[in-house]
């Protein structure tokens, strides 16, 4: 893999890896490169400097943050997640953290646990904990409600 540094006609700069020159003249031709910043296709290498790694010790720089994507460049995995889906996931966590206040962790029981609670074996609480994917399956498989928690949850002995 070759990384070059690339520029837009608008001056951002950012870096493309491609399996050689010709692939990254190739795609350039066919209009499959833009720039994350601004979304233009017109794209060229950019200078580069010889990649000289870092020393351990030496202080990162803070950078400010990008300014908002165009919508042809929104969607891809590095770019900044939207204010609404924050404040969702944000509520989200809030409550799940709220529903497990008075939730009993049971760890890898949970299957057995849950199983008791659905045949009238033991009394109904809530109950978090681990199951494996073939666990969770057959619990569904034989009508007993479990749902997946949106956000891991570390087991009490594992908590700082």
């Amino acid at each position: 893999m070759i990384v070059f540094d690339l520029a837009c006609t608008e001056g951002h700069r950012f870096e493309g890896w491609f399996g050689s020159s010709g692939d990254f003249e190739d795609q350039r031709a066919r209009g499959l490169l833009c720039c994350p910043s601004c979304g233009t296709s017109d794209v060229s290498k950019a200078p580069m400097a010889p990649a000289v790694p870092a020393k351990g010790n030496s202080r990162q720089e803070v950078l400010p943050p990008e300014a908002p994507r165009p919508p042809e460049a929104r969607g891809l995995a590095n770019t900044p997640m939207p204010p609404q889906v924050q404040q969702a996931l944000a509520a989200l966590a809030k409550a799940q953290a709220e529903a497990l206040k008075n939730s009993t962790w049971v760890g890898d029981k949970f299957a057995e646990e849950t199983r008791k609670m659905h045949y009238g074996e033991r009394d109904e609480a809530p109950i978090h904990g681990q199951a494996s994917l073939a666990e969770a399956k057959a619990l569904i498989d034989e009508g007993v409600p479990v749902a997946p928690l949106p956000f891991p949850v570390a087991p009490p002995d594992k908590l700082n």
